[in-house]
């Protein structure tokens, strides 16, 4: 068995805090720059198990519409067709199916990624940041991590070559997250 990562009072149902939980993305453009963004969370219930991360979960809910890059035309451009289509697929989720603790703070949380209704299996590396007790006296729990994916496995494919040779946006998409969990009572 592996040791406890974080104390045994840790075990137990969470809630993600929207309001200190970051989902971000950044893309390079026209082969010299990066977007950056954020998509906002709608819910993140997870499940801690000190003793034995293997029983831990967390299933993610993105909500699609309210993606910021801090260009209003770009981020409704991201909403269409060519790239998120949230009038068909409003969310991005993500549904754990294991969790292993990989040494010291880090975990790798596997599971099934699905954007525009296209999921994947993905491993997500997470480094456990640290636990306080907030001024309301409740128990937060930290992580983050992030990792790599190509937006044409999920199909979205929309791109421009660009006359110096290359294309517009990158395939690869790099994903941030940092998380702050709320102990329910």
């Amino acid at each position: 068995m592996e040791p406890d990562v974080y104390p045994s009072e840790l075990t137990g149902d969470y809630t993600t805090d929207p309001a200190h939980s970051r989902f971000g993305f950044t893309a390079r453009y026209a082969m010299v720059t990066k977007v950056r963004g954020s998509i906002p969370l709608k819910e993140a219930p997870a499940h801690l198990d000190a003793a034995d991360p293997g029983a831990s979960s967390v299933r993610v809910t993105l909500d699609v519409a309210g993606i910021e890059t801090g260009n209003g035309m770009r981020d409704d451009h991201l909403r269409t067709g060519d790239f998120l289509d949230v009038a068909n697929h409003p969310h991005i989720t993500f549904v754990s199916t294991d969790v292993k603790h990989v040494g010291g703070d880090s975990f790798e949380v596997t599971g099934d990624l699905t954007i525009r209704g296209v999921t994947t299996k993905i491993t997500i590396p997470l480094d456990y940041t640290g636990t306080s007790v907030d001024a309301q006296g409740v128990t937060r729990v930290g992580f983050e991590g992030g990792l790599a994916i190509n937006r044409s496995d999920y199909g979205i494919t929309t791109n421009a070559v660009l006359e110096t040779g290359g294309v517009m946006i990158s395939d690869k998409i790099a994903l941030e997250f940092d998380l702050s969990l709320l102990k329910n009572a």
